[in-house]
């Protein structure tokens, strides 16, 4: 995603957190990271529009830049009295509650805002640098996590049966199975999402 690359020597255009904005205001209940960057690349915004999601480097890309306008957003949002919440799995906004809670949760430091907010953490990301993080990713994960991140690559959610579950394995490992034009690194991930759902429990 060359775009997403570009991004790294100039700052983030107003205009792209403005689309970002745009979008999160359009969902009533929050959104999930993976349809966020979906409804963007969709409706035609740059570097979206390019992300080649099914390859770990352009996902890595789009993610790290969704994220650097999410708390971009988060401190243009707070000056207004509203809160953003940043999770992969729930990206939403809502009022900031008295003694700056949102939504019950308190408005702390988030540890990752200073690296989502270094566009230079881009350069040091190349292809080999993201297939190391994805090896790694689902051993660091605690059990709760693992499922939620499994749930997602299979574009599930909770509750779902272990039939559902296998359907839409199938479902998926057939569309992105390389010998169709597929990804190995993208199957490689669903076949990870079903042994955490189904084998590990």
């Amino acid at each position: 995603m060359t775009a997403a690359s570009d991004a790294v020597a100039s700052p983030v255009h107003p205009a792209l957190l403005d689309r970002v904005l745009e979008c999160l205001r359009m969902q009533s209940d929050g959104v999930t990271e993976h349809a966020l960057i979906t409804q963007l690349r969709d409706a035609g915004v740059e570097p979206f529009a390019g992300a080649r999601l099914q390859e770990p480097l352009s996902l890595f890309q789009a993610h790290f830049v969704l994220f650097h306008c999410l708390y971009r957003l988060r401190d243009r949002l707070a000056e207004g009295g509203e809160g953003l919440r940043i999770h992969c799995l729930d990206i939403g906004i809502e009022p900031v509650r008295e003694g700056g809670a949102v939504d019950g949760l308190l408005a702390t430091h988030d540890p990752l805002r200073a690296y989502y907010l270094d566009l230079a953490q881009l350069e040091t990301m190349d292809a080999a640098t993201v297939e190391a993080l994805l090896g790694e990713f689902w051993s660091q994960l605690g059990r709760d996590q693992q499922r939620e991140q499994a749930l997602e690559v299979l574009e599930l959610a909770d509750p779902v049966d272990a039939d559902t579950i296998r359907r839409q394995y199938r479902r998926m490992a057939q569309r992105h199975h390389p010998d169709r034009g597929g990804d190995t690194a993208k199957l490689q991930r669903i076949n990870a999402a079903r042994w955490v759902l189904l084998v590990r429990g």
